[in-house]
């Protein structure tokens, strides 16, 4: 015989391993995270080493003239630069 899950145990095993897991990160295409991928940057120790500084720069300008999903790309691509340099 095998067990089955009536719904509310099914429900609350959705909910306990929902819990154990991180809040996902919601993004979007705008200004403000771009801002929030340059605090993010500021935060990291390698973020003044190549190539994140420039990464960071470039996104930062793209950004700031309007191409957001371009500099989102470049400020991504520096967090992660950062995030493996020792």
């Amino acid at each position: 015989m095998t067990a089955a899950l009536t719904p509310p145990a099914m429900l609350l095993a959705l909910v306990v391993s929902a819990a154990a897991e991180p809040s996902p990160r919601v993004t979007t295409d705008t200004p403000e995270y771009c801002n929030s991928l340059v605090v993010r940057l500021a935060g990291l120790p390698a973020a003044q080493q190549e190539p994140s500084r420039t990464l960071a720069a470039e996104g930062e300008r793209l950004c700031g003239t309007g191409h957001v999903r371009t500099g989102i790309a470049k400020l991504r691509r520096a967090v992660r630069a950062a995030q493996l340099s020792p």
